[in-house]
């Protein structure tokens, strides 16, 4: 295949699949999330359930306690079962139905890592895998049958997949894109900063004040602010809105579609809904290629080195 028909070529993971039932769950759940956005979003309210950062602060995999580690399969299959109720129902024998047929559901810490009871070997499986410091994930289907699982189990007599089995994951996602978690991407000083603060609305404003052009979700807000109207510490009289305009920043809601836009046009990633996005404005030339027109002037995004205006007011409508 040529080089330019090749980029963004991706080979379908049904190739040469020759389990008809296989082939009608991966089928199945790739119609109800043909993107991967659900799933993708589905592990992070996972994740974010485990942190339960507004009420503990807590916002890596690292700061859990190991039982609370193997909870996550646990939360996982719940949360997967509520998610895609269009296409799952409670199981007979195992975790679920899907187009008629029983299927167990497997989360695994590490990828590869599912252990398989004996009730579930000659049964398709649903698999997952998150990896919140990377933010990506894996989701596909595999038969575990005798061939493709191992002949060693451990003492409740669990078996894992082989070098077979592996390769006979059908992935739906991998690697998925994990909805992001900006704090695991601040460096010691930067987070240092932001929780600093006794006061949960300053803390806010430091987190939207040092991490501009990001994707913030909601549970952010929530593990920094640690209160339980954190939301009303973004919005304007009296949030961040307010407090960081006189210093340029405007504060994008992924829930407006003029926010949206805005973001579009000054060639930032676009928030998505329940997310936040806070940017530094500069006031715009001619020959700047990302510009919003707000309050009758051209901005662009801020560089260290330009001047503090204050932002203009971002509509809602």
């Amino acid at each position: 295949m040529a080089a330019d028909l090749m980029q963004g070529w991706r080979p379908d993971p049904l190739e040469g699949e020759t389990d008809h039932e296989l082939i009608g769950v991966f089928e199945a759940l790739r119609f109800a999330d043909p993107d991967g956005s659900r799933i993708g979003r589905l592990m992070r309210r996972t994740l974010d359930q485990l942190y339960d950062g507004q009420r503990t602060g807590r916002y890596s995999w690292a700061q859990l306690h190991k039982t609370e580690r193997t909870h996550f399969g646990t939360l996982f299959e719940i949360n997967l079962r509520r998610e895609f109720d269009d296409v799952i129902d409670e199981g007979e024998k195992l975790d679920y139905k899907i187009t008629g047929i029983d299927v167990d559901c497997k989360f695994s810490q590490r990828m590869n890592g599912w252990m398989i009871p004996p009730e579930a070997i000659g049964h398709l499986l649903v698999v997952g895998y998150v990896n919140d410091a990377t933010s990506e994930f894996a989701f596909g289907v595999v038969r575990a049958s005798p061939e493709h699982c191992r002949t060693a189990a451990n003492r409740d007599a669990k078996v894992q997949l082989n070098p077979v089995g592996r390769d006979a994951v059908r992935w739906l996602e991998r690697p998925g894109d994990l909805p992001p978690n900006v704090l695991l991407q601040c460096d010691e000083e930067t987070l240092a900063a932001i929780f600093a603060p006794r006061s949960g609305q300053k803390r806010v404003n430091e987190l939207l004040r040092r991490v501009t052009g990001e994707r913030i979700g909601r549970n952010t807000i929530a593990t920094v602010a640690q209160q339980d109207d954190f939301m009303k510490r973004v919005r304007a009289n009296g949030g961040a809105r307010t407090a960081l305009r006189g210093e340029g920043y405007i504060i994008l809601g992924g829930d407006y579609d003029k926010h949206r836009n805005v973001a579009a046009q000054l060639g930032v990633e676009v928030p998505q809904a329940g997310e936040v996005m806070s940017i530094r404005l500069a006031q715009a030339s001619m020959d700047d290629p990302f510009v919003a027109e707000l309050d009758g002037q051209r901005w662009r995004v801020a560089t260290a080195g330009d001047r503090i205006n204050e932002a203009p007011i971002v509509p809602f409508k």
